[in-house]
């Protein structure tokens, strides 16, 4: 995950992952069939210790509403402290890879798809007592935080300022009110 994170897909060669796993190349081929299937193990694997942990952790301890400005939340502080400014692996793979590569795309497409259910469960459980207005259209809101998740996180690696991001999530949060 480390190799295709730092260089990305095209950019990592067989060889790198195999380094970086201590492997020899036949070895790679044996475990993983292929870089692709590594690749989206590795896309699994980034879900499995980021997204669906906070998603998880949020939805069994925070009111739905509260779920999401803490996700949001905790996006703008990992984005504002990353100092290498790597960025989010799903998001740089879907900006280098998805356009070019329809199956990877489809798999990377699937994973912002979560996200996006995370939004549109927490606005309808939202809505269903009142917290979240109910004329709000839950599946375009939820798409409008997915949107403004990607551009906070794509605006961090050029300009990791916590005022900047902070700025574009407040008028997409204060949809909730």
């Amino acid at each position: 995950m480390a190799c295709f994170w730092r260089r990305g897909y095209e950019a990592t060669s067989v060889r790198d992952l195999a380094d970086a796993m201590g492997l020899g190349i036949p070895s790679l081929y044996n475990a993983f069939s292929d870089k692709r299937t590594l690749f989206v193990r590795a896309l699994e694997r980034y879900m499995d210790e980021g997204a669906r942990k906070r998603i998880a952790r949020l939805e069994a301890t925070l009111a739905p509403k509260e779920a999401i400005r803490r996700f949001i939340g905790e996006i703008v502080e990992r984005s504002a402290a990353d100092k290498d400014r790597r960025g989010c692996f799903l998001i740089n793979s879907a900006l280098e890879v998805a356009p070019h590569d329809p199956e990877l795309g489809e798999e990377i497409a699937k994973r912002l798809g979560e996200v996006e259910d995370f939004f549109f469960r927490s606005i309808k459980a939202g809505q269903a007592t009142g917290a979240i207005p109910r004329e709000r259209n839950a599946r375009d809101l939820a798409r409008l935080l997915l949107g403004v998740l990607l551009g906070i996180r794509v605006l961090a690696r050029s300009k990791p300022n916590r005022a900047l991001l902070e700025g574009v999530a407040r008028p997409a949060l204060a949809l909730l009110d």
